[in-house]
């Protein structure tokens, strides 16, 4: 699964506007549950454990969400959880509905959730692997794809990076994994 972080201070690509695009965090269960597909019990355990939600609206229309992590993260199918460290997140469990996908709602979504999280200096954020619209419009949104999990017999075993810039051999810390070996993208 290879990751991607934009830091405070880097500048954000320019977007075509969106007319009557609009962000913000959510709490309204009742729209969670519809547009997520979560139980109500799913969505108060992501708000007990630091988690909030973003919901991106057209025209007030719900049209895309993603989770912003701010505390620990638990990938259950690779045995593997992290703490997060301060002034960092981890942005997650993100979808566009279908019928919205392909109008860029993705990185301007992700870029407000960067403007709106000022106590938040590293952002951190994965996609699964050939998922190429989902990496298209985190690269268009800013972030710079920087690393990837190496996984072994079903585990999380380290990381292995993209590159050698400072962003990429932070992740080690982010994840608090060693970091195997250095390959390109």
């Amino acid at each position: 699964m290879p990751f991607g972080t934009w830091w405070r201070g880097t500048p954000l690509p320019d977007l075509s506007p969106l007319r009557t695009f609009s962000a913000r965090i959510s709490t309204d269960t009742q729209l969670i549950t519809r547009l997520a597909n979560l139980s109500k019990p799913e969505i108060d355990d992501r708000f007990q454990t630091g988690k909030h939600l973003y919901i991106a609206f057209i025209r007030e229309v719900p049209v895309a969400y993603g989770w912003v992590a701010t505390r620990e993260v638990n990938f259950p199918h690779f045995q593997f959880s992290f703490t997060i460290p301060s002034r960092n997140c981890y942005l997650w469990d993100f979808l566009t509905l279908p019928e919205w996908r392909g109008r860029s709602i993705y990185p301007h979504l992700l870029q407000t959730i960067i403007r709106q999280e000022p106590l938040v200096d590293r952002f951190w954020i994965g996609y699964e692997p050939g998922n190429e619209a989902s990496a298209s419009g985190i690269r268009k949104a800013g972030f710079q794809v920087v690393t990837d999990f190496v996984i072994a017999e079903g585990r999380i075993s380290g990381l292995t990076l993209f590159d050698s810039s400072e962003c990429a051999q932070a992740s080690g810390d982010f994840f608090n994994l060693p970091i195997v070996a250095r390959t390109g993208p």
